[in-house]
């Protein structure tokens, strides 16, 4: 936190132009917070939690402000706000497009990278499309491989998707954890070497943030083998090409996988898994 952020201003500041829209900025705040399940941002729920989503604390540790600091925020305090660290509390509530820009109006600040897109929060229309393209699996991840929606097919081909908590649901987690998830992948060492190289390659953007932080070093507490590929500091970028997976039910399934970017590159994807032959279709069909 820079001085200026605690710099306070007068009635007639430029800020936040006065009161109305400093509560206008506390409320959206606050609603942008209550939104976020802690397992969203790799923090634990707890069994005392009575606030809906994240803590005023959660919220500052995660955008790296003073608890302090960011209560006032929300209790419409005549504070002036700079633009790093509006992009990090954007960062922190996984503000899309639309957000980010509202939350530097209200706040009377310009946008140093007004093209920056956060994790989005999956919108009605995008469970309905994931519906729709039953039987195929598909599911939205993010770019630190958490799952964050899928259609009922894709909750079935590596084991059952929705017994798993929240903070479980993670496509790296499950490969190297997970002894159902992990069977199902015929070409296991490559999938997770790949993996592994693809979220230190994105990890670069994010390499102060706790939500990525917390998946490494809780994958090097469960896995030596994680630790092991990791250690090697090896870097790709995602490429298409046809996955192997055997099911325990319907048996060995062939797919091309296709990503639909729902943000700038390196953000969150619909990852759709399309039988690559007929003998998958008619399996992927019956699962």
């Amino acid at each position: 936190m820079t001085a200026e952020d605690t710099t306070g201003v007068d009635g007639r500041g430029t800020t936040d132009g006065g009161g109305t829209r400093r509560r206008e900025l506390a409320a959206f705040l606050r609603s942008r917070r209550e939104r976020i399940a802690p397992e969203q941002v790799g923090l634990p729920r707890g069994r005392r939690r009575r606030t809906p989503g994240l803590r005023r604390e959660e919220v500052a540790q995660l955008s790296a402000v003073g608890v302090t600091w960011y209560t006032w925020l929300e209790q419409a305090r005549a504070i002036q706000v700079s633009a790093q660290v509006l992009d990090a509390l954007a960062q922190a509530l996984m503000l899309d497009s639309s957000e980010r820009a509202h939350l530097f109006a209200l706040a009377g600040a310009t946008d140093p990278t007004p093209g920056t897109e956060c994790s989005r929060v999956v919108t009605d229309s995008l469970w309905w499309t994931l519906r729709q393209l039953e039987p195929y699996p598909a599911c939205v991840q993010n770019a630190r491989y958490d799952i964050l929606a899928h259609n009922r097919t894709y909750g079935r081909l590596f084991c059952d998707l929705d017994a798993l908590p929240a903070a479980d649901r993670n496509c790296l987690w499950l490969t190297f954890t997970h002894p159902q998830w992990r069977a199902t992948l015929v070409d296991l060492d490559e999938a997770r070497r790949l993996m592994t190289a693809n979220l230190r390659a994105a990890m670069a953007e994010h390499i102060a943030e706790p939500a990525w932080k917390s998946l490494v070093r809780r994958l090097r507490q469960a896995s030596p083998e994680f630790r092991e590929i990791w250690d090697r500091h090896e870097v790709v970028q995602p490429a298409t090409k046809v996955k192997r997976f055997h099911h325990p039910g319907v048996g060995l399934m062939h797919f091309t996988p296709t990503e639909l970017w729902l943000g700038p590159n390196a953000g969150p994807r619909l990852a759709v898994y399309v039988p690559d032959d007929a003998e998958t279709q008619e399996r992927v069909e019956e699962l």
